[in-house]
Order: C-alpha cells, then sequence, then structure tokens
C-alpha cells in the first residue's frame, strides 16, 4: 500500500481509482468479518493469532484494492508519533481509572470474574502481552476503525463511517458475550443465570461496546491515527485482566 500521508479526510463521494468501488469493498470486508468471527470464537491461542494476522492484512488489502491508502486505514506514517501521544496519556488514564475501582470497595467487585480461577501469572502475561494485542486489539482496530471506517467515510463521511463501524462493532461482541453474564458475579447478581437473563447481558453488552466504538472512531479522527484507539483498546483490555486476576 502506498505509504505517503494522503488526507483521510476527502468530501464524501469523493472518487477512488480501484479494480473495485467503495460499497462493493465495504460488503466484502463485511462479509471476511462475519467469517473471522466465527473462527476467531472458536480458536484459540497460535490459530487465533494467526488468524487475526490473516485478516488484518486480507482486510488491508481490500482496502487498497478499491484504491484506499495507508492513511483511509489511520496508519500514515506521518501521523504515527502524534497517535504515540495519544496512546501513552489513554494508557495512563486508564490504569489510574483501573487502579481507583480496583480499590473502592464501592466498584471492586465489578473486576471479579470466574474466568481468572486458576489462571497462574504466566498465563496473564501472556494474554496480556500477545493475546489481547494480537487476537483481539489488532484485528479489531484494522477492521473497525481502519478500514471499514476508512472506506465509508469516504463515502459517506464522518458521522455515517462512526455510525457504521460502531454498530456492526456491537454486533462482533455477540458470540464473545453469550457466557458473560455467567463469568462475572456482578452480572450474574444483576441479571440473574436464566436464558433471559443472559440475552439481557449479551444486549447489554452489545449496546456497551457500540457505545465504546463511537469513542474510538473519535479517538481515531481527531489523532488522524490508528494508534490511538488501538492504545485505549489494549489498555482497558490488558488492564481489566491484571486488576481482575489480582483481585482474584
Amino acid at each position: 500500500m502506498d505509504g505517503r500521508a494522503v488526507r483521510s479526510d476527502a468530501p464524501p463521494g469523493s472518487r477512488w481509482r480501484g479494480p473495485i468501488g467503495t460499497w462493493p469493498a465495504v460488503g466484502l470486508t463485511v462479509a471476511v468479518l462475519v467469517a473471522s468471527n466465527l473462527l476467531l470464537d472458536r480458536w484459540t491461542g497460535a490459530l487465533r493469532l494467526l488468524t487475526a494476522v490473516a485478516v488484518s492484512a486480507l482486510l488491508l488489502a481490500v482496502l487498497r484494492w478499491a484504491g484506499g491508502t495507508l492513511a483511509d486505514a489511520g496508519l500514515a506514517p506521518g501521523t504515527l508519533a502524534r497517535g504515540a501521544r495519544w496512546g501513552l496519556a489513554l494508557m495512563g488514564l486508564v490504569a489510574v481509572v483501573n487502579a481507583a475501582g480496583a480499590l473502592l470497595p464501592e466498584t471492586r467487585s465489578l473486576f471479579e470474574d470466574r474466568r481468572y480461577d486458576g489462571m497462574t501469572g504466566g498465563e496473564l502475561a501472556v494474554r496480556v502481552l500477545v493475546l489481547v494485542p494480537v487476537g483481539t486489539v489488532l484485528v479489531e482496530e484494522v477492521a473497525f476503525r481502519g478500514v471499514l471506517y476508512g472506506l465509508v467515510r469516504r463515502a459517506r463521511g464522518t458521522v455515517w463511517a462512526t455510525t457504521v463501524s460502531s454498530l456492526l462493532f456491537g454486533l462482533w461482541h455477540v458470540l464473545p458475550s453469550l457466557h458473560l453474564a455467567s463469568a462475572k458475579p456482578a452480572l450474574t447478581t444483576t441479571f440473574g443465570d436464566s436464558g433471559f437473563g443472559s440475552a439481557l447481558a449479551v444486549a447489554g453488552a452489545v449496546l456497551f461496546t457500540a457505545a465504546a466504538g463511537v469513542l474510538l472512531c473519535e479517538l481515531r479522527r481527531r489523532s488522524d491515527s490508528l494508534l490511538a484507539p488501538m492504545s485505549l483498546h489494549w489498555a482497558v483490555n490488558a488492564f481489566g485482566y491484571v486488576v481482575g486476576f489480582l483481585l482474584d
């Protein structure tokens, strides 16, 4: 892909020169995401990591096929330093919020998670330093705040890009949320452990992640770099795991 810092805020409807049009590329991106969501929910370990990397590369290739550039994905070299500065500030903020939440009795129970039972420090390190950044953050940010956001933004502008990306990001979390109510005691207390309670927990997770998607898209817009939402995404997941592990 062309690494030149091409502006990613071209007016809606601006034409790209590529073998396929923007909307066919969006459709192909969504099809890839549906298939990869099913695979990533089923696969673990090295297979999941390889799939995440392969899907990320494939989606960037779709963007390029539609005439997009690294700038459209938030990966232009000229914006990486600014994105890194945003990222460091956001990671520091998340660390402070998590520490405060863990120390306050009123919020400590929110971090409890049965999935940490029996987890070792080494397993935690692998999850935080490998599985989260590669198996989760890389593929999701490239997909939703990179390729999908870049394609729709060129065709319909920022509001459409944020809306489409965030709604699909929420739906992406349906499968991972199916057993969420039974895994987190705070949610079990709220929703119960019945099928209806689980459905409510999944609906809540979809709405929450869709709202988070809006925030991540705004970070992408303001920083003009994918590093900012990637950093926040990693920090929320990773620090959540660390605090949950320490409180287990």
